[in-house]
């Protein structure tokens, strides 16, 4: 089908241009929202007339950061663009973010004129050297007649199997020339735009072995990564899970099911100190004998640098991409979606004799709930909940209180992806929980939002970060005001660069000057912009006023002064005395 055909006037006849034909094929494969400053100005001028709402950020690195969740939240391939090279520089953090992190999108990328090539047009750079690094896929498109062609190619690469950012370079000249089409020609009619885009199941042979190896354990246990919510995989996770099967998660698989599940285990990782929620719940990881791992890329911090997870146990890996199975650990290889091959696990599982699993359901439910007690108490001992300055965990618990199972709470890199990880509760199954684990670099909170916001404009959604992430982007709010996507962005005020400060007095007893901020007035530049700005400093104010920010539709700042000494419970830090100034 001529997707073009369907808009007549200035799309069709001799106004044909290589923009109107880019912005038809970004149509035709569902896109609605294209994240973008004003270039390509012909690609955005033509937007309108196909249906694609231009979400225009501040700064490309913000930009990418907003497609990033935007796929993430609304299961799309998201589309962020750029004009040829310092623009494009920018956004190779957020492209590296979504390559790490396997998220899809596609980056479409002004180039100069083909005529201009190599003879140092204006910011003309080689783009391909510079997105190899953080792309799956990077060409250009030299003829308008090939525009749907390309595009196709980048929506295929950036859904299909491991899911990431693909790079269409699309020079100038190509978006204004108007081709001569054969109408006669066959066209193009598939819609690409979701992920995943094509869905493997792992070898049957295999995953009748897990069954037998998991039905014949004494102490299995699942641990999901990012790549559940990136196959939709919640579903058929769960009904794992019900056959008596305990699930932890990475920080990425957080709300990968729901956490107040009496065989949920919660987040495991590099923060089962005390005070983290998982803290009394490590031996299920450490004395598992059989190891289930979904969507998980065993990285450093999901396994505590390697150091939690049983060196005897037998693995088995559930992966899409093969080069992960077995990566850090030798497992049993299913190599497949995880939708698909869980469902087929399960159905595997349900043939075997799963009384064992069966009876050791209710001491394994009670070990779950005596650690979420022994968990309360520890907070109850450790952390004084009326401090002033705040505690992080104080304004963890306010927000826990108010979220709904349709809240999305995104979160900034450093300690503020581990606040929310250890101290919300996801309440169904679900991609609720956004945090930058790719690269896991500052500055992602508050794009973040805007981009989950725009995925699901209905949801209520909360960001929490750092006064050291939110410098990044404090810009960005008027892209939240102006595009009318409110958010409530809680900052933590500590004036300091927290994760950098702790680290340097736990590994050097000293820490280097640039730790130290100047106060800022966070509210104040909320205002400024014309959103909404409250500064709170005692803990009885937090949690009214982030109830008031949510019922207000505005975009809200709660510059929220919190007390520097407060750290996540991470295990590096533990028994540091240097911690203690």
């Amino acid at each position: 089908m001529n997707m073009v055909a369907n808009h007549p006037g200035k799309s069709a006849g001799s106004n044909m241009t290589g923009a109107h034909l880019l912005a038809a094929a970004l149509q035709r494969h569902g896109v609605k929202e294209i994240f973008g400053q004003s270039i390509p100005s012909a690609l955005f001028l033509a937007a309108p007339d196909y249906g694609i709402r231009q979400i225009g950020y501040r700064t490309e690195n913000a930009g990418a950061a907003m497609a990033d969740a935007y796929a993430r939240t609304s299961g799309k391939v998201a589309v962020v663009t750029a004009q040829n090279g310092p623009a494009a520089t920018l956004l190779v953090p957020g492209l590296a973010e979504a390559f790490k992190a396997s998220i899809p999108m596609v980056a479409i990328v002004q180039d100069v004129s083909r005529r201009f090539t190599d003879k140092n047009a204006f910011q003309e750079l080689d783009h391909f050297a510079l997105f190899n690094g953080v792309a799956k896929w990077v060409r250009r498109v030299a003829d308008p007649q090939r525009i749907d062609d390309y595009v196709d190619m980048a929506f295929t690469a950036a859904a299909s199997g491991r899911a990431g950012p693909a790079v269409l370079l699309v020079p100038l000249d190509v978006l204004d020339e108007r081709p001569d089409l054969d109408p006669a020609a066959p066209q193009r009619s598939a819609s690409l735009g979701a992920f995943p885009l094509d869905r493997t199941v792992a070898d049957p042979e295999r995953v009748s072995v897990a069954a037998d190896l998991i039905a014949a354990a004494k102490a299995p246990i699942v641990i999901a990564g990012g790549g559940v919510h990136s196959s939709q995989a919640w579903t058929q996770l769960e009904a794992v899970q019900a056959l008596g099967l305990p699930v932890a998660t990475t920080v990425m698989g957080k709300g990968a099911v729901d956490e107040r599940n009496p065989l949920s285990v919660g987040v495991v990782g590099y923060f089962m100190a005390p005070r983290g929620r998982s803290s009394h719940l490590r031996s299920l990881v450490t004395e598992a004998d059989v190891v289930v791992l979904v969507g998980n890329r065993t990285n450093q911090n999901g396994t505590d640098s390697w150091s939690l997870y049983p060196k005897n146990a037998t693995y088995i890996h559930i992966d899409i991409e093969s080069s992960e199975v077995g990566r850090n650990y030798e497992a049993l290889r299913l190599v497949g979606d995880a939708k698909l091959t869980l469902a087929a696990l399960e159905a595997e599982l349900k043939k075997r004799d799963l009384s064992a699993i069966a009876s050791r359901r209710p001491t394994l439910e009670t070990t779950i709930a005596s650690g979420r007690t022994a968990h309360g108490e520890d907070m109850t001992r450790l952390v004084d909940m009326d401090a002033a300055p705040l505690r992080p965990e104080r304004i963890l618990a306010d927000i826990d209180a108010v979220l709904t199972p349709e809240t999305i709470t995104v979160a900034d890199a450093s300690y503020s992806s581990i606040w929310v990880s250890n101290f919300l509760t996801a309440r169904k199954a679900g991609q609720r929980f956004l945090t930058p684990r790719g690269i896991a670099g500052l500055g992602w909170g508050l794009p973040y939002a805007i981009g989950a916001k725009t995925a699901r404009p209905n949801a209520p959604v909360i960001c929490l970060t750092g006064d050291g992430g939110f410098g990044h982007v404090w810009s960005e709010l008027e892209t939240a005001r102006r595009m009318k996507l409110p958010v409530v962005v809680v900052v933590l005020n500590n004036q300091i660069l927290g994760y950098q400060k702790h680290a340097e007095l736990s590994l050097f007893g000293d820490f280097t000057d640039v730790c130290d901020f100047e106060a800022v007035d966070h509210a104040a530049i909320a205002r400024a912009v014309g959103c909404e700005g409250i500064r709170v400093e005692k803990p009885l104010d937090f949690l009214p006023a982030l109830k008031d920010a949510l019922a207000s539709g505005r975009t809200t700042v709660l510059d929220v002064i919190t007390d520097q000494r407060a750290y996540p419970p991470i295990t590096s830090f533990e028994g540091k005395e240097a911690l203690n100034y």
